[in-house]
């Protein structure tokens, strides 16, 4: 009987502690809140071109539940929502980034961050967006480099791309002004900046007009022209700058091909007695050192080869006087002084003669490009090299019976100052001078 009494007390503890607690967790529940929505704003709009731009949101407050989704929401329509054109930027609060690709140029848009909970979808505040209309892409054209007889590299430098994509870039190529992709062209690429092209297929000894070029939405824009002209190869393959002076196609180096263009031989005359006494086509090396000076200053040869017609490779000419008086009056020498004899003009001399290579003060500005430097001469009547690094002669390929006229350049006069004239006469066919050819 007391046993007994001991059980029910126990089982009265037992029912009134689960009573307890079973009243405590109604009380626990009743007072815990449920989740609400998330609070957030909407990150203001940056980087606007005609077809993106970059917005996010800030959520503050997870509503007293997990996060599930996050973004922005956009249209064209004011209070878009999540079914309407949608970011998905992660499931974290705090702040996030959305990138908008793909939109309409020159349209307004409406956008709301947004965040998802289990209680439902929050927008933050709206802001507007318009993106722009593409322009056309602003660039120039870098200078032509490393040109050989058939190709050159030059490329672009793409400043703007005209608030849109560039999709592809380059430069175009042709024998007239204004090249357009039409012609001849590259693509290197997509973008902005620098990019480089590499020009190939050339003709030798051709003019050439190039232009950089960008295409985008808006259309293809093109760079600054630039003119070039590819190097031109002699009957042995030694290749030659050439330079475009005026209206006139000129090599920028010396002749050195120890060939006529037909392949046949030219005599080559080391002894003084025999170059003076010569009646026939010769050529030599200034001191008769061709390791040294045929790289720099090219051959030297008589009048008698260059009477031949056959000494420039096939399709170039020694200039005749007039046409080296055609250059003079492109430079600025009054036409009247470039028909008459001896020190004529007053800078054209300067113009034409490199601005390194000559002896210490010497020097020219070279602005033509001929590149002229002082190679020097072998004297017709004793066959002696004279004037190395001071002041150097070019045959023409006007004659008369006796003589072949020529030009002549100087470093300084005999009193040492600088000479800048051209000097223009003529002396008998044994005289050893430098080839300058023109197309």
């Amino acid at each position: 009987m007391f046993k007994q009494q001991i059980i029910m007390k126990k089982d009265i503890v037992h029912i009134v502690s689960g009573c307890l607690l079973i009243i405590g967790m109604v009380l626990f529940n009743s007072c815990k809140k449920d989740p609400v929505i998330p609070t957030l704003t909407t990150v203001d709009v940056t980087n606007a071109t005609v077809n993106s731009f970059t917005t996010g949101g800030n959520i503050t407050s997870d509503g007293r539940a997990m996060i599930t989704a996050s973004g922005v929401c956009y249209g064209t329509i004011s209070g878009p929502t999540i079914q309407s054109s949608v970011t998905t930027d992660g499931s974290s609060g705090g702040s996030f980034v959305s990138k908008i690709t793909g939109l309409t140029p020159n349209t307004i848009y409406y956008i709301r961050a947004y965040a998802t909970n289990k209680a439902g979808t929050a927008y933050g505040n709206e802001v507007t967006a318009t993106t722009s209309l593409p322009a056309l892409s602003t660039l120039t054209t870098t200078a032509i480099s490393s040109i050989t007889i058939n190709s050159a590299v030059s490329g672009g430098i793409i400043t703007s791309g005209g608030n849109d994509s560039v999709t592809v870039r380059g430069v175009c190529w042709a024998i007239t002004t204004g090249p357009t992709t039409t012609n001849n062209k590259t693509a290197d690429g997509a973008g902005t900046g620098n990019f480089v092209s590499t020009l190939t297929g050339l003709q030798t000894g051709v003019i050439y007009y190039v232009r950089a070029y960008a295409t985008n939405s808006a259309g293809t824009a093109y760079g600054n022209e630039i003119v070039f002209s590819t190097n031109v190869a002699d009957v042995e393959g030694n290749t030659y700058k050439t330079v475009l002076i005026g209206t006139q196609m000129w090599m920028a180096e010396n002749l050195k091909t120890t060939k006529f263009n037909d392949n046949t031989a030219i005599p080559i005359i080391t002894d003084n007695t025999l170059w003076k006494n010569t009646t026939g086509p010769a050529y030599c090396w200034y001191a008769n050192d061709g390791t040294t000076n045929k790289p720099i200053y090219g051959a030297i040869y008589n009048f008698f080869t260059v009477a031949t017609g056959k000494l420039c490779p096939t399709g170039w000419h020694v200039p005749s006087d007039i046409e080296f008086q055609t250059l003079e009056v492109f430079l600025g020498m009054d036409p009247l002084q470039a028909n008459s004899y001896e020190w004529r003009g007053t800078n054209q001399g300067a113009k034409l003669k490199n601005s390194t290579g000559w002896a210490t003060g010497m020097n020219g500005t070279n602005t033509s490009g001929w590149s002229a430097l002082p190679g020097g001469y072998r004297y017709g009547l004793t066959g002696v090299f004279n004037n190395l690094g001071t002041l150097s002669y070019w045959w023409s390929s006007t004659k008369d019976p006796v003589n072949a006229m020529y030009r002549r350049l100087d470093g300084a006069d005999s009193t040492g100052v600088v000479m800048n004239k051209v000097y223009r006469a003529g002396v008998i066919y044994q005289g050893g001078k430098y080839i300058r050819c023109v197309k």
